[in-house]
């Protein structure tokens, strides 16, 4: 593959956490070019991409400007990008206390947010027998991320100071997925959501309006239907 782009991002057409880094690429601005691999048929776990990611698992990511450097989970990734690539602070926090509140709500993403949502993905959609203890569990547990999300939300406008951070970026595969196919217990949807969690309804529909995920979930509707 020739390198004319900056970053290679290795990813999937339908994982969120692929979405995470294409929405941040996007809004700072920088050139990539996307491999899409299929994980039905194991090409996550050929050797080829283990020599990059170990875990087999995407996204990862090459940045062919910082000596082809490797790097894969999606929160440091976001962290490298905003470290190394965005100095003006755009989407990253500028103060020092600031920083770790944003690490803060990263690693709360990827251990609260997506795992339990990815989990209530499985049980309702892939899993080969209906598990509805298993489905209620995660249910529930989306429920409650966003109970979390919501009582923040409604002391402020962002998760970290008062402007949109790679903290809030991160939270918007997810949060689509759930609301578009994953969550629907016991009669709960849209219209509930805006209702039970009026300030997350009201970040998330600020996130979504936004250029880079505008264009973001553009080139998803694409490449999903190519």
């Amino acid at each position: 593959m020739s390198h004319g782009k900056q970053f290679t991002l290795y990813s999937n057409q339908g994982g969120p956490n692929g979405w995470k880094v294409v929405i941040v690429l996007e809004e700072l601005g920088l050139s990539y070019e996307t491999v899409y691999l299929n994980l039905g048929q194991g090409e996550s776990k050929s050797p080829e991409y283990t020599k990059l990611n170990p875990n087999g698992r995407i996204p990862a990511l090459v940045d062919h400007k910082n000596g082809d450097f490797v790097i894969w989970e999606s929160g440091a990734i976001l962290t490298y990008l905003v470290d190394k690539y965005d100095p003006e602070h755009k989407i990253s926090a500028a103060e020092k206390n600031d920083k770790y509140h944003q690490l803060q709500w990263l690693f709360f993403q990827a251990s609260g947010q997506g795992p339990y949502f990815g989990q209530a993905g499985w049980f309702k959609l892939f899993h080969p027998e209906k598990v509805p203890s298993a489905i209620e569990r995660y249910s529930k547990e989306i429920l409650r991320v966003w109970s979390v999300l919501d009582g923040v939300l409604a002391q402020g406008e962002w998760l970290v100071g008062d402007k949109c951070t790679v903290s809030d970026l991160s939270f918007i595969p997810w949060n689509v997925a759930a609301l578009t196919f994953i969550l629907d217990y016991e009669g709960f949807n849209k219209e509930t959501f805006q209702k039970d969690f009026p300030a997350l309804n009201k970040w998330h529909t600020a996130l979504a309006s936004r250029e880079a995920v505008i264009k973001a979930y553009a080139i998803k509707d694409v490449v999903s239907n190519a």
